[in-house]
C-alpha cells in the first residue's frame, strides 16, 4: 500500500507577498503598528507641543493685559529680568524645592513603614487598607479647605485638642513661619496612601525565598530590610519617588486653597506654580508668567531625566 500524504499548507504569515502586490501595500503591511498607533500618537504630540510653543513664544514677548493684545518680540529680556528677581522668583524656587524635597521625604519614609506593616495579611486587613486610602478619595481643594477649618486659630479643632493637653493656640496656617510647614503637612497626609499603593504592589511582587535565605542564616529584621528586602525593592521606590517627587513639585490647588492669591500676604507659601498663576490671572503679565512656567518646566525636565537615568542603573 502507498503511504498517504498530507498537503503542506503554509500559514497566511508565511507566505511570501505576491508579484502583484504595491510596493505601498507591502510597505503599510510591513509597519503596520507604527500606522495604527500614529492618529493616536500625532494627537497627544499636538496636545504636548502646541501649548509649550505657545507659551515659550509669549515668554519672548512683552505680552500684557490681554493674550489677543499686540506684542513686541523683546528676546530674552523677560528671562534676564526673572532671573535677577530676588524679591519673588527665587524665594518661590526655595520654596518649591524645599516644599518637594521635604513632603516627598516623609511621604517614602511613611509609605514604606506603612506598605511593609500591611505586607503580611493580619486581622482586620482589608479595613485598614481602606482606612489608609480615605485621603485620596477627597479632591486637593476639598482637602485643603477641610483643614483650613482644622487649623483656623479661633474656631479650629487643633487648637483645641492642643488646649486639652495645655499647649497654647498656635497660628498654624496663618503664621508666616508656620503656613509652609502646615501645607507640607496636608500634603503628606493626602498623598502618603499612594506612595503605600506603589511601595505595596512591588513588595507583593518579591520572592519569598530571598526573605526565608537569610531568616535561615540568622539575620535580623532590620538586616534583612537593609541588606535583601530594600535593594530588590529599589527600582519601585524610584518609580514612586519619579510619580510623586513631579507631583509634588506642580502643587497648587492645596496651596491656594488654603492661602489663597499670592501664597498668603507675605508670600509665605508662594511656589512658582502660584507665583506664575499670579502672574497670568492677577497682574495680566503673561510674558512674565510664561518665564516662569518655561524655565519651571525645564526644571521639572530635568528632574524626570536624573530620575529615570538613576532608574535605568538600578535595573542592570
Amino acid at each position: 500500500m502507498s503511504a498517504v500524504t498530507t498537503p503542506v499548507t503554509r500559514s497566511p504569515e508565511a507566505r511570501p507577498p505576491s508579484p502583484e502586490t504595491p510596493a505601498w501595500s507591502r510597505w503599510a503591511n510591513e509597519h503596520r503598528k507604527w500606522l495604527f498607533a500614529a492618529p493616536a500618537m500625532i494627537f497627544v504630540a499636538v496636545l504636548i507641543i502646541f501649548p509649550v510653543a505657545w507659551t515659550g513664544y509669549l515668554s519672548l514677548t512683552d505680552a500684557e493685559g490681554s493674550v489677543r493684545a499686540e506684542s513686541e518680540f523683546i528676546g530674552f529680556q523677560n528671562y534676564l529680568d526673572v532671573l535677577r528677581d530676588t524679591d519673588r522668583f527665587w524665594p518661590a524656587v526655595w520654596r518649591t524645592a524645599l516644599f518637594t524635597g521635604v513632603v516627598l521625604f516623609f511621604e517614602v519614609v511613611l509609605g514604606m513603614a506603612i506598605a511593609l506593616l500591611l505586607w503580611r495579611p493580619f486581622r482586620g486587613e482589608k479595613w485598614v487598607r481602606v482606612a489608609i486610602l480615605l485621603p485620596l478619595v477627597a479632591t486637593p481643594v476639598a482637602v485643603g479647605m477641610m483643614w483650613r477649618l482644622i487649623f483656623d486659630p479661633n474656631i479650629g479643632m487643633a487648637n483645641q485638642v492642643l488646649g486639652w493637653v495645655g499647649i497654647g493656640p498656635q497660628p498654624w496656617l496663618s503664621g508666616q513661619n508656620s503656613a509652609l510647614p502646615t501645607t507640607m503637612f496636608i500634603d503628606i497626609w493626602q498623598w502618603t496612601p499612594m506612595v503605600v499603593l506603589i511601595l505595596l504592589a512591588g513588595l507583593t511582587s518579591l520572592s519569598d525565598e530571598p526573605q526565608e535565605a537569610a531568616l535561615i542564616d540568622g539575620a535580623s529584621t532590620w538586616q534583612r530590610f537593609r541588606h535583601v528586602t530594600l535593594p530588590l525593592l529599589m527600582p519601585t521606590v524610584i518609580v514612586a519617588i519619579l510619580l510623586r517627587g513631579i507631583d509634588a513639585l506642580k502643587t497648587f490647588d492645596i496651596l491656594y486653597a488654603t492661602k489663597g492669591r499670592g501664597g498668603g500676604s507675605f508670600h509665605e507659601v508662594e511656589t512658582l506654580n502660584v507665583y506664575a498663576y499670579g502672574l497670568s490671572f492677577d497682574y495680566n503679565d503673561y510674558g512674565v508668567s510664561s518665564t516662569v512656567l518655561i524655565i519651571f518646566f525645564l526644571i521639572i525636565i530635568g528632574v524626570m531625566w536624573a530620575l529615570t537615568y538613576r532608574k535605568k542603573g538600578l535595573n542592570r
